[in-house]
């Protein structure tokens, strides 16, 4: 607690050096405590609600960034009025004798969020804004608008950061609220422990005293039926209580296998949301953001290496997130400008296919260039030369538009196959023919005749 507040104090004389004085002393001058440190939260003391609510608005987002220069771990501040703080320690003292075990064996609750994970910093676009809407409405009514709040989508595109997004909303609200995140296999463990030792009441009572239940990769409760009984108990008694339970999974409800039917129908009586893969021009956004969060200077990698990074790294918002790091270490270390040459470089190695899949890949990418070349009645080489006559361009259009789609492989990739052409080539060719889906009939017979011919039925 002493280094925090020694901290805090570095980091009020650097804000009284960037802000007004007659607004520094109206607000941050008065901030000298720290009530708690708690799930990565630090908590500073406030005069007033007027003082937290100024504070909030205007200056604390400044100091969380400073504060990233001087931690290590991802901590971030939070204000508490001192009204708040003396009702907290009043309750502290009441309920302090004699307390039980508690979730995981720790002395005191937790809520096991990431504080990194705020609505702020996921990055909204076509691929998640239903999913992001919800989860906004249901952060702001827990439990009136939809319970629960089932998400699902493939792996590393944010379902876990938008469902913590929503625990962490609601204890900016009022940190008095239990709100607990939990995955789906440690759910599993923390039964088996306790149920060991023939504890099952106090296994059920210290999760029935959530006011908001997060619970992530739920698909891992499949093959276990005890679990799955006792999750099925206390969905049910916190549904009846009107506490909001918010869930994540690889896939919907219905897909869910070896999971009992009516727990998995009590998942449907609330909203299912997807999050599906982000476009390109979300995939560059999501790593501007990200680029912020890591540098300060935000031109310090220009458009055109995030739109190279965007363009090859398409899966998943981790896989980016990886590859923007993997840049920024690599151009620091060995003093290299951000070029998309040096991009290049910094990333060979992840965008080379495994050796044991690479042939595989050409054999299956030959054959599609195959029936392509003799679907449009024109030669292979044709097909993948230089050439730009309609003829020609069309259908390398397409065979391009089918390999993406088909195979699902970075455009640098794409492109070896077809000339050793520029990514960018590639992307535009794949996302013509995908609008020319929209709106052209015969392209449409076109790639679904193709399709079916390439095995994709």
């Amino acid at each position: 607690m002493d280094n925090q507040l020694h901290i805090w104090n570095e980091i009020k004389s650097r804000l009284s050096l960037a802000y007004e004085e007659q607004s520094y002393k109206e607000t941050i001058e008065s901030i000298d405590s720290i009530f708690k440190v708690s799930n990565n939260y630090i908590y500073l003391i406030v005069d007033n609600d007027f003082v937290k609510k100024r504070v909030e608005m205007l200056y604390l987002n400044k100091m969380n960034r400073m504060l990233e220069g001087y931690v290590e771990e991802t901590f971030k501040y939070r204000l508490i009025t001192r009204e708040q703080a003396e009702v907290e320690l009043a309750d502290q003292k009441r309920y302090a004798v004699n307390q039980p075990e508690t979730l995981f064996g720790q002395e005191t609750f937790t809520s096991n969020l990431n504080p990194g994970y705020d609505f702020n910093s996921f990055v909204v676009g076509t691929s998640n804004r239903l999913a992001y809407t919800s989860a906004i409405k249901i952060a702001d009514q827990p439990g009136i608008v939809a319970n629960p709040l089932y998400i699902f989508g493939d792996v590393g595109l944010g379902k876990t950061h938008l469902m913590q997004a929503v625990g962490n909303y609601i204890l900016e609200g009022d940190i008095h609220t239990r709100v607990l995140y939990i995955k789906a296999d440690e759910f599993v463990e923390e039964y088996v422990r306790l149920a060991s030792k023939k504890r099952y009441d106090e296994f059920n009572d210290q999760f029935r005293n959530i006011d908001v239940l997060l619970v992530d990769d739920i698909q891992f409760l499949a093959k276990k039926e005890k679990s799955q009984g006792e999750f099925f108990k206390l969905f049910e008694y916190l549904h009846g209580k009107k506490k909001q339970i918010v869930i994540t999974s690889d896939r919907s409800a219905s897909e869910l296998a070896d999971i009992m039917s009516r727990l998995t129908s009590r998942f449907l009586w609330g909203v299912s949301v997807d999050i599906n893969r982000p476009d390109l021009e979300h995939r560059i956004k999501i790593l501007e953001k990200k680029l912020l969060a890591e540098v300060s200077d935000r031109d310090l990698i220009p458009l055109k290496v995030l739109e190279y990074i965007a363009s090859v790294f398409d899966n998943n918002v981790r896989e980016l997130e990886g590859a923007l790091k993997r840049v920024l270490f690599f151009c620091t270390a060995f003093g290299y400008d951000f070029t998309v040459k040096n991009a290049e470089l910094a990333l060979e190695s992840l965008i080379t296919p495994k050796e044991n899949h690479k042939d595989f890949l050409k054999k299956q990418i030959t054959n599609l260039l195959s029936v392509v070349s003799d679907y449009y009645k024109i030669s292979t080489s044709d097909l993948i030369s230089k050439k730009r006559s309609r003829n020609f361009l069309y259908p390398r259009q397409v065979a391009m538009y089918l390999v993406k789609t088909i195979y699902d492989i970075p455009y640098k990739k794409i492109g070896l196959y077809f000339g050793n052409r520029d990514h960018s080539t590639v992307m535009h060719s794949v996302e013509k023919i995908a609008n020319d889906l929209q709106h052209d009939r015969h392209i449409k017979i076109d790639v679904e005749k193709l399709s079916i011919k390439c095995g994709e039925n």
